[in-house]
This record gives structure tokens, sequence and C-alpha cells, in this order.
């Protein structure tokens, strides 16, 4: 089943001599359960095509459709509470709230929605992510790759239909990398999860199941 569709996706800023087409028609299809990778180099494109992805801004023209959604055609309240449930995000930098414990940063999401906890699920994260015994530490009595473990874990505790991520591994060392995006790819696995990843990095793009390359705002491998 198709989960995220991408059609005619276009983003141009400036006008005349000055405009920057920094997506210029894209058309991506990709199915529920895919760990997909989107490479770029920088000024491709890639960055901006995953804000488009997660709602995060709009398009010039085209439509973004996320578990059957036209996300675009709805306002802008409507849109900010579809991404809350249904778009999880990790991003480069951690994002944590630095006086909430590792359990309070993972189930915020899911309390600030007005939503009970699913202690169960949210446990079962928190144990393949490897985080039980951090549960009550701050972010600041963690190391990076713990941080972003708990970043995962927040992200997937609301069981989005996709999770997005954002050079999750940027600011980790190449060993830290490989681990983490292994129990993100393990995690995700377990839990039917669908993942984008954007990334510049040619290793850890090998992990996905397929990698989409883009260049110039348009996609050239699939």
């Amino acid at each position: 089943m198709t989960i995220l569709q991408t059609s005619g996706l276009k983003k141009y800023y400036g006008t005349g001599d000055t405009r920057v087409k920094a997506l210029d028609g894209v058309d991506l299809r990709i199915e529920q359960g895919e760990f997909v990778a989107i490479v770029g180099t920088s000024g491709s494109g890639k960055s901006t095509l995953l804000h488009m992805l997660g709602g995060l801004d709009r398009p010039t023209a085209g439509t973004v459709t996320v578990d059957g959604k036209d996300i675009f055609g709805l306002k802008d309240e409507a849109l900010t509470i579809f991404r809350r449930r249904k778009i999880g995000f990790v991003f480069q930098a951690y994002n944590l709230v630095p006086v909430l414990s590792v359990w309070e940063n993972i189930v915020l999401p899911i309390q600030l929605d007005g939503n009970k906890v699913d202690a169960d699920f949210v446990g079962a994260v928190v144990s393949a992510l490897g985080l039980e015994p951090k549960l009550r530490s701050l972010p600041n009595q963690l190391s990076g790759g713990q941080q972003q473990r708990v970043a995962i874990a927040r992200a997937l505790a609301t069981k989005p239909a996709i999770l997005l991520a954002d050079e999750p591994t940027g600011n980790l060392d190449s060993k830290t990398s490989q681990d983490v995006l292994s129990l993100m790819k393990v995690t995700g696995q377990k839990f039917g999860q669908t993942m984008v990843m954007i990334t510049h990095n040619e290793e850890i793009a090998q992990m996905a199941d397929r990698i989409v390359r883009i260049e110039d705002g348009r996609i050239v491998e699939r």
C-alpha cells in the first residue's frame, strides 16, 4: 500500500532571474513499511523535499498525500494536528526538553495531543532502543547517541504513519551513527513503521531498503 506520494511537487523561491527552483516537479511513491534514503549534495533540494513531505512548508505547486490525505488541502490548524498525529520527525539536533526526563520527553507529544499513553507500546519501543536504564535521566546526562535514540523513541511513540529523519546521525561519530541507524531500522521493522531519511552520507544510505537520489530539485534515481 502506498503510504506517501508526491505529484508534480514544486517549490520556487524568488522571481525572474533570481528564481531558485528548490524542487522542480518531484513525483515519488513510498510504500508502507519501506525504509527509504533520499540522497543528495548540499543544495540539491533534499531538505526542502523532506519539509514538504512533513507538511512543514507549503509547495508552490503539486500535492503530497500521506496515508490517503492530501495534506496541503488542509488549513493550517488542521495540518498541524494531522502532522502531530501522523508524522514523526527525527532531526539532526535532538530537540529534547532539558528539564524533562527521558520518559517524559518520549511521551510529551502524546500528552500534548491529549491522548492516553500506551505504556506497553512505549515500553516496547524503549526496550527495542535500549533506553530502559536511562528513563529517569535528564538529556544532559546522556551521550549524543543516547539522546538521538530518545528522539527516535519520541517519534515512534505516537505510532505515526511515517517517520521522517533529517540527517539523524549528523552530530554522531561513525560507529555511533551505524549503531543508531541499525536500531532505527530494526525498531521500524518491528513496529511496521515507514521511514524516510535524508542524508549526504553514502555509507549510511546503504542501510536503507531503497535509495532515491535528487539533484537540482529533480529525482534522478529511484
